[in-house]
């Protein structure tokens, strides 16, 4: 048992370097591919030592649910496009959330609590710590778990992006927490034997619905993200409870880069770190839709073809539009096209760009896009005064000068691609219809915008061909 128990130590701590290993490898593109690859090695190399543990009974089951979940796994990597990542990604963590909670009560119904057994001290530090263990564990996974169903159907379509605006939604949500506290001190004050892990339970997952309804749509890269982090911490929650040192160190490894990327988002974003917590934040101004921003230019491909071909520079903002019309890879072709007439050309990309981070970045990978032309907003935004020509295509959000310009907006202080600087801009989108955060763009109305509707993949192969 000691030499079985010896290997699985060391088993896990590969696995962990490994998935060290991982993080840091997706950190670049060019280290994209092998940092996967470790991550998977190291989740194989988990799983295994996992079942080889002797403490570990009803192995077929595990290999039932193993079966079942890898059939699951392949039909979404098949089937899912990269525009329908973040739901998948969101609808992924309720999972992660929910097997918490379930380890959690788990945990809770193996010991019998509230018997009249007078236990020494240092067993009753024991108990009580694991009675915070499974409280606290099931707590955020309940809130990961509802509140990720709630970004799921978000992202989906299923639920209205706008943000939920109860009165006195900060107050309800502090009474919320507030009243948490109160029942853990109760649960372990009294040995884990009352009701007090059920209310919480409830109050959780009305909790973790309340924070994400709460955020508007502009916002939601920053929630996925930050659901991210809560999965993480939801699992070390459950290594804890499961005393599985492994899943401790992968779970605080999610949950703290996770919360890094949180932060960083919301620093590129203008917003504060603490209200993502909190929910509901940039909520608290009203939207004027009765603004007359003038009259808007239409333009065909065969006048944008001309555009470009004369112009020196050019930038490709693209968008969320890009992703969903499949239009990376004539957007490449019409790249080379351009770059073979001596125009320069480069990418700028925002942060927040699509729904997921690092989202415009995969896609441009995808379609081979070399990586040093493509530039984050904060290395672009001093030069597009000097470019010729900007090409937004499915951009909205992102390029709103309303951001800079008006501070009632929604999206007031958020730092956006400032691409009206440009001599030139032309906008490829479907309609004239807002973007995510239902805001409207005072860039489409501007003197030197124009505007080219259609299917973004249609309308590039359009200007291709007019080249």
């Amino acid at each position: 048992m000691e030499n079985y128990t010896g290997l699985i130590s060391a088993a896990y701590i590969v696995a962990a370097l490994l998935f060290i290993f991982s993080l840091s490898g997706l950190g670049k593109q060019e280290t994209a591919e092998r940092g996967n690859s470790y991550g998977m090695l190291g989740m194989a190399i988990a799983l295994l030592a996992t079942i080889a543990d002797p403490r570990v009974s009803n192995v077929l089951v595990i290999f039932v649910a193993m079966g079942i979940g890898t059939v699951i796994g392949l039909r979404l990597a098949n089937k899912v496009e990269m525009t329908g990542m973040p739901e998948l990604v969101a609808i992924l963590h309720s999972c992660v959330g929910l097997a918490a909670v379930l380890v959690g009560y788990n945990s809770y119904f193996e010991v019998d609590h509230g018997l009249s057994i007078v236990l020494s001290d240092e067993r009753q530090i024991a108990a009580n710590i694991h009675l915070i263990e499974v409280f606290i564990g099931v707590f955020i996974g309940a809130v990961t778990f509802t509140g990720s169903i709630v970004a799921f159907g978000k992202l989906r379509g299923l639920i209205k992006s706008s943000a939920l605006m109860l009165p006195h939604r900060h107050k309800l949500n502090l009474i919320a927490v507030i009243v948490v506290l109160v029942l853990m001190v109760n649960f372990v004050g009294n040995g884990g034997a009352d009701n007090a892990l059920y209310l919480m339970t409830l109050i959780a997952l009305v909790f973790g619905l309340h924070l994400v309804a709460s955020i508007g749509g502009a916002d939601m890269p920053v929630v996925v993200s930050m659901l991210n982090s809560y999965s993480g911490w939801a699992a070390a929650a459950a290594g804890f409870m499961l005393n599985n040192d492994l899943l401790i160190v992968t779970g605080a490894l999610v949950g703290s880069s996770g919360a890094i990327l949180s932060y960083i988002m919301c620093k590129a974003m203008n917003r504060s770190f603490v209200s993502v917590i909190a929910g509901g934040f940039g909520t608290n101004v009203v939207v004027d839709r009765d603004i007359d921003y003038g009259e808007h230019v239409e333009v065909n491909a065969d006048a944008v073809a001309g555009i470009l071909l004369n112009a020196k520079s050019v930038v490709i903002t693209p968008g969320f539009g890009m992703a969903v019309a499949q239009a990376q890879y004539p957007v490449y072709k019409m790249t080379q096209a351009l770059k073979a007439k001596g125009i320069d050309v480069r990418f700028a990309i925002h942060p927040v760009a699509g729904r997921l981070p690092g989202h415009m970045n995969v896609l441009l990978a995808e379609a081979k896009v070399p990586y040093d032309i493509v530039f984050g907003m904060d290395d672009i935004n001093d030069q597009l005064a000097d470019i010729d020509v900007v090409l937004v295509i499915g951009a909205n959000d992102t390029v709103n000068p309303a951001a800079a310009e008006d501070p009632t907006s929604p999206i007031a202080g958020m730092p956006v691609l400032e691409v009206w600087k440009a001599k030139q801009v032309v906008v490829l989108k479907r309609s004239m219809n807002p973007g995510y955060a239902g805001v409207q763009n005072p860039l489409f109305f501007k003197e030197n915008t124009q505007m080219l509707f259609g299917d973004a993949k249609d309308s590039v192969e359009k200007i291709c061909a007019a080249f």
